[in-house]
């Protein structure tokens, strides 16, 4: 469904990407993974428009999106859930969850089913959540657009161990759904739980993909590429 060939960004002068290459499958759970500072974000980033690639290609079900305006990434078929959260502070819970929505599946009462605490604050503004809550509001954002594809930057970053706990199995919910998911986090176990595959990345380059159970056969990957 989404495939990134041979993908490069930049920041003016300075290069982050070289060559990246990555692909999504109805239905399968990949991750990004990499130390801080090694061009995952900036792959999401050129991935939806937020940043224009040099060079390379980024297709959806083989139309060419590469640089594409984010609405028409959106339209495609692919939701965010950016790093930071970024909801919408002076609209309430119910009003960012109906923001962007489109028909589909997901729809309020869904959403509601999946995260309660949504439900219980629906009537508060984005700035009257805690960090857990936002997380979840942005996910619901993202899955009232009804996606094919959604992609979490960060997915737990920041918060406490029991709503990461939370997160997870939000996120492991989604798969016995179908749903296809790319994901950016720190905790490697709790991917390897959940993933199909894996792309490590490391200064701008790709520089291992595999299974989970290739990833668990091979320790000396997380030694050289992910541990601080």
């Amino acid at each position: 469904m989404l495939n990134v060939e041979a993908l490069e960004a930049a920041y003016g002068e300075s290069r982050i990407l070289f060559g990246v290459d990555l692909s999504v499958a109805d239905g399968e759970v990949v991750t990004l993974l990499g130390r801080n500072g090694m061009g995952k974000t900036t792959t999401i980033k050129s991935i939806f428009g937020m940043l224009k690639p040099r060079a390379g290609r980024v297709t959806v079900d083989g139309e060419d999106l590469t640089g594409a305006e984010p609405h028409r990434v959106a339209l495609a078929g692919l939701g965010l859930v950016p790093e930071g959260r970024q909801i919408f502070p002076t609209l309430s819970v119910e009003e960012n969850l109906r923001a962007t929505a489109r028909p589909g599946k997901w729809d309020l009462p869904r959403i509601y089913e999946l995260f309660p605490r949504l439900e219980e604050r629906r009537r508060n503004m984005g700035t009257q959540l805690s960090g857990g809550e936002q997380q979840m509001l942005a996910i619901g954002r993202a899955l009232m657009t009804n996606p094919r594809l959604i992609v979490l930057d960060e997915a737990t970053e920041g918060l406490a161990p029991l709503i990461r706990a939370d997160i997870w199995a939000c996120l492991e919910a989604l798969k016995a759904e179908g749903e296809a998911i790319l994901v950016i986090d720190k905790n490697v176990d709790a991917l390897t739980r959940l993933a199909d595959r894996h792309v490590v990345i490391e200064k701008g380059r790709v520089v291992w993909t595999g299974t989970t159970a290739e990833i668990l056969a091979t320790p000396d990957v997380k030694d050289r590429f992910l541990h601080v």
